[in-house]
């Protein structure tokens, strides 16, 4: 366990908070430097429908980047870190949740579960992805091992599974209990804003040329998006205890990782890779993460992931509680071969 893990909350409320300060200034412009580009890439991919879709698929690299920025934006206003003022946090995240399709109140409120519940073993399932420990893997029966490996597999988690969870599920999303009224109607209320969006570029444009445009921003920043929430927390040595030995701060700091990306991938994601400072206080705007992270050696004494290395992650499928480690498939041949 290292220093950083044993400071108590009081130190570690000394130490973020005074990053912990919205920047109007700042916050408007990483607003304008992420919706103008996007929205010029966007035009400029409708125009290239009429010479080649190689060249619209090109332009939709940049595109879904800035796309992702614009949903690290919206999930710095769900923590109400990029304004002061909760109301215009609140607008500005509704209205960017219409662009990236997730309704912002809903996944506000999911992922402040995920916040408090981060690996904690006895509260998974709300804005997590789904991680079995080995003994409940070898506990299923074979049908339920199988539906557990497909959607383990990177085609389900980074291809067809996002385009369920943005196109479909937070559409409809069932699992929500019917007491959370004010998350029911941000459902209702986006899904509505994006009927309008999308009818209303079907008589400017068709909706053919739309969907041309639009799907395949929507899926390359989904996959991209899941990716990174993904390498955020599954990696070999990160963090998962049973609720009576769980630690908010030991979470954060050994069960969040430190993607150290390209200058140009940390811009593009919205320093989202210094995940561990930002579960240790989410309330620090994206744009002083990284700051943070330099002026505080101890910080940089946590797993770092790099790009390359980081691939090798997706091969991880379950919890060894033994071994404390996420462990793959094929590690199950050795545990049979004990038995």
């Amino acid at each position: 366990m290292t220093g950083a893990t044993t400071r108590q909350s009081k130190s570690w409320a000394e130490v973020l908070g005074p990053y912990a300060q919205p920047s109007v200034g700042r916050s408007i412009l990483q607003v304008l430097n992420s919706a103008v580009p996007f929205a010029l890439l966007w035009f400029l991919m409708l125009a290239s429908l009429e010479y080649s879709y190689w060249i619209t698929l090109l332009l939709a690299l940049p595109a879904a980047g800035f796309l992702v920025r614009l949903f690290i934006i919206q999930h710095d206003c769900g923590h109400g870190s990029f304004f002061r003022s909760q109301t215009a946090n609140n607008t500005l995240g509704f209205v960017l949740g219409v662009l990236t399709v997730t309704p912002y109140a809903y996944w506000r409120k999911t992922h402040a579960i995920h916040h408090a519940t981060s690996g904690n073993l006895d509260h998974r399932g709300f804005g997590d992805l789904t991680t079995l420990t080995v003994k409940e893997y070898l506990a299923l029966t074979r049908w339920r091992r199988l539906r557990y490996r497909l959607y383990r597999t990177p085609l389900i988690l980074f291809g067809l599974g996002p385009v369920y969870e943005f196109i479909l599920r937070q559409r409809f999303p069932f699992s929500l209990p019917r007491s959370w009224r004010r998350e029911w109607a941000s459902v209702f209320w986006t899904n509505l804003a994006i009927l309008t969006v999308v009818a209303m570029m079907w008589k400017a444009i068709g909706i053919q040329a739309f969907l041309a445009v639009q799907l395949p921003i929507t899926l390359l920043a989904g996959s991209s998006g899941v990716w990174l929430f993904y390498i955020q927390h599954q990696f070999e040595d990160t963090y998962w205890e049973k609720d009576d030995a769980w630690s908010f701060h030991a979470a954060g700091l050994e069960g969040s990782s430190y993607y150290d990306l390209p200058g140009i991938l940390h811009w593009f994601t919205g320093n989202i890779g210094v995940h561990h400072v930002h579960h240790l206080s989410s309330r620090i705007p994206n744009y002083r993460l990284r700051q943070c992270l330099r002026e505080n050696p101890e910080l940089q004494q946590v797993t770092r992931l790099a790009f390359w290395g980081s691939l090798r992650c997706a091969r991880l499928k379950l919890w060894d509680e033994e071994r404390r480690k996420l462990v793959g498939f094929r590690h199950l041949r050795s545990i049979r071969a004990k038995s």
